[in-house]
């Protein structure tokens, strides 16, 4: 018989049930924020509790009789005289701890009682930090209380049914998932107070079970008597993990297999990990709990604990739009980075970079599973199968050749991504974003290879009567269906269900350059601004106008004054005050930008270049160059002929200073180079071009300009391909344009708003003008009522 479940109603009954506890007992002892680090391992010690209630005394009697053979290694026995994975070796229970004293023998007897637990089980009070709290607890007098409320006969927080004298079920039980349910809900609550966010959003059991479906029956011909191990890197209070345990045991049992399942699960956060533990302990799985690890010291993308495995079912609700920037640091920083399940051999890169923005790691979490998925199972087994949620901008986020895009790539390219589905707002409970289940496979059925479908069921929902946190709806049975349907049934078109090749989300990125073209004139007023070309202009101008010559002849007598000066005379610094060129108004500089004025050999850099520049102009002439080449090549004989060298960044900053752009000047060549007169050349798009002089023959490159530079998406399905689209897109419109081609990335990204995107019809003309005619029948004689009143 199925086991009864509580439903939304009856878990959010038992959540207020247990936030009146927290409020009425810890309100002047705790603020709202801290009530989790008392309640939480409550609800905890009462479930384990609860459970070991009816052997307890049969566990006494044998610890006696163990203790008086001298018997070391008890534990074992202990689990099994108790009847499950865990014990508790100490008189106490909470029932009679209700009936002790108040003070500190409550304080002793209590913490008898959780120094009598099994090891597996102080782990799990460990990572809770409870003891911490039992001495506050007792000097506020709350302690005995919150003992007695946690044993009130109106709520059940055991995994087991309570049952009346007739053995009817008076309460039903609550299971792993309902206990990851009130968790979320309280968590929600204890944190709204302070303005805070509950961290990693709880999955509801109607997301779970459709992406237990999703998971399980296409292949459920597939599935043989064996052993199946399931994986969640990101498993919270391991709810997900539970329910696809069940969902598979039952499609097993319905195929006549016999299937020994595995739960394997990793958590950063050490009281969703207890909770995890806990549960798994109750349910009698105490070697799956082994199997699960947690704790602030256990990332899954630092400190993955599973590297050498691998799984048939991974299920997985990660974190979104949480910045992973410490695992980063704790992985080498961007420079040191070498996880090879983030950095693979992809095509022609021996080393395609799987990094996403350390603000958002949702996505290392999908590589994390696709590392482990079985590559060399038997081609009519599962292989390995994954479902797991993202938020929108795992669909789009990141430009080709960066990491989100780079990830999409390597999902899509190696063909392992089935479908997408999209689901209702406010799902969830803490969050009423866009989410979507991606499920992903590696022994794709024949009809879906190259192909991913998306599903748009964001409008299929059931509305819930009373809300849990931000979620306002559920799937309903028939919902999932209708999903089910779509995805499992024949390829089709419809309004909720489009098909594309994978190389439909697949694009060129193109770098389009267009020829820097200059004019240039050694003008004086040009020449003046390379006094102050290290930058600051307007400072060092200020600085100028007050010391001149002196500061390239005393600059170190001056120094003192200056930096005086520009701290404001005050030692504070302002990191973010001051605009570049603006000047300071007796409000510091800030350090970096001080740092720099103070260096003599800036000032005295910024000299030799105006100096040279009006050596030039001496030389040259101040009359404009209509050709930036031909003054170039003067300049450079001018130079040459004064034995002057200088570097590449100095002849920059003395041609910025004297030119400036004119689309009617001929490009500024970069490079020209002599061909051979048997060397063909073939003329294309990548911004060589043929120069003939006589009878020679040049190959001549021009300098970008890169204020005109620009980037193009070109489909990777289009006909013809880059130059078919250049060539229609872009060369009408800029006939001196070339493309990059070191620059061109392929990028993906699936945009479910332009595929499913359903534009509001617009309004007959009729209906305006009868809307217009309204408002003038009830804006008539308004004019004439107010300048009467005037």
């Amino acid at each position: 018989m199925m086991k009864r479940h509580q439903d939304q109603s009856q878990i959010k009954w038992l959540s207020d049930f247990i936030w009146n506890i927290a409020d009425d007992r810890l309100r002047d002892v705790y603020v709202r924020g801290k009530y989790r680090d008392v309640i939480l391992p409550f609800i905890v010690l009462r479930r384990l509790d609860a459970v070991l209630e009816p052997t307890k005394q049969a566990v006494l009697e044998r610890k006696k009789f163990l203790d008086a053979k001298g018997i070391a290694e008890q534990d074992g026995a202990l689990r099994m005289t108790a009847g499950q994975a865990f014990y508790n070796t100490s008189e106490f229970t909470l029932a009679k701890l209700k009936s002790s004293s108040q003070g500190q023998r409550l304080r002793e007897d209590f913490i008898a009682y959780l120094d009598g637990f099994s090891p597996n089980v102080q782990e799990i009070l460990a990572k809770f930090k409870f003891r911490d709290q039992i001495q506050t607890l007792v000097d506020a007098h709350v302690l005995g209380y919150l003992i007695e409320d946690f044993l009130d006969p109106e709520i059940n927080l055991s995994p087991l049914p309570v049952k009346d004298a007739d053995g009817r079920v008076k309460l039903p039980p609550l299971d792993n998932h309902g206990m990851g349910t009130v968790f979320e809900e309280l968590i929600r609550r204890f944190n709204e107070e302070n303005n805070e966010e509950a961290g990693e959003h709880f999955t509801p059991r109607d997301v779970v079970k459709l992406m237990a479906k999703l998971l399980f029956l296409p292949v459920a011909e597939r599935i043989k008597s064996g052993t199946y191990l399931l994986y969640d890197g990101s498993c919270g209070t391991g709810g997900m993990l539970t329910v696809a345990e069940e969902a598979l045991q039952e499609l097993a049992d319905e195929h006549g297999k016999e299937v020994s399942i595995h739960l394997f699960g990793q958590e950063i956060n050490p009281e969703t990990y207890a909770i995890c533990k806990a549960d798994l302990l109750l349910k009698g799985e105490g070697d799956e709990a082994e199997h699960i690890v947690g704790g602030v010291d256990k990332s899954t993308l630092s400190a993955d604990q599973f590297r050498s495995r691998e799984f048939d079912f991974m299920i997985s609700n990660p974190p979104y739009g949480k910045s992973w920037k410490t695992d980063l640091e704790r992985m080498g920083g961007k420079a040191g980075f070498n996880d090879p399940r983030f950095v693979v051999q992809h095509g022609d890169n021996p080393e395609l970079k799987l990094i996403t923005r350390s603000s958002d790691g949702q996505l290392m979490f999908l590589v994390n599973k696709l590392s482990k998925m079985k590559h060399n199972a038997p081609a009519d087994g599962v292989g390995s199968r994954i479902a797991l949620v993202h938020n929108g901008s795992a669909l789009f986020t990141g430009d080709a050749g960066q990491g989100e895009s780079n990830i999409r790539r390597w999902v899509l390219e190696n063909d392992w991504l089935e479908s997408i589905i999209a689901l209702p707002l406010n799902i969830f409970y803490n969050t009423g974003i866009a989410t979507y289940i991606w499920v992903l496979s590696n022994r794709k059925a024949a009809h879906r290879k190259g192909k991913v479908q998306l599903i748009d069921a964001s409008q299929w929902f059931a509305p819930l009567r009373r809300n849990l946190g931000k979620k306002n709806c559920e799937l309903a049975e028939a919902d999932i269906q209708r999903i089910l349907d779509l995805y499992l049934g024949e390829a089709q078109e419809t309004a909720q269900s489009k098909w594309f090749d994978t190389e439909d989300f697949g694009y060129w990125k193109i770098t389009v350059e267009r020829p820097l073209r200059l004019k240039s004139q050694l003008k004086s007023t040009a020449i003046e601004t390379l006094r102050f070309a290290s930058g600051d202009e307007a400072l060092r101008a200020e600085l100028w106008a007050r010391y001149g010559s002196k500061l390239y002849t005393d600059f170190a007598k001056l120094k003192p004054e200056i930096e005086a000066w520009l701290k404001g005379d005050s030692e504070e610094e302002d990191a973010d005050s001051g605009d570049e060129d603006g000047a300071p108004a007796k409000k510091a500089v800030p350090e970096k930008r001080r740092r720099k004025l103070l260096d003599a050999a800036t000032w005295q850099r910024d000299k030799k270049l105006l100096d040279l520049a009006l050596l030039a102009q001496t030389e040259l002439g101040d009359a404009v160059f209509d050709d930036h080449n031909v003054f170039r090549a003067q300049f450079d004989m001018m130079m040459k002929k004064h034995g002057e060298k200088l570097s590449v960044s100095d002849k920059k900053a003395i041609f910025k200073a004297v030119s400036w752009h004119d689309e009617a000047a001929p490009p500024v060549i970069a490079k020209r180079t002599k061909l051979k007169k048997d060397k063909r050349f073939e003329p294309g798009l990548d911004g060589a071009y043929l120069e003939t002089m006589g009878k020679d023959r040049f190959v001549v490159e021009y300098e970008p300009d890169s204020d005109l530079r620009d980037t193009e998406q070109v489909p990777l399905k289009e006909p013809g391909g880059i130059e078919a689209f250049f060539r229609r897109e872009v060369l009408p419109h800029a006939d001196d344009a070339w493309i990059d081609d070191e620059k061109t990335q392929i990028g993906y990204e699936i945009s479910f708003a332009r595929y499913f995107y359903k534009p509001a019809p617009l309004r007959s003309l009729a209906e305006i003008r009868a809307d217009i005619l309204k408002l003038e029948q009830q804006t008539e004689g308004l004019l004439g009522k107010i300048v009467g009143t005037v």
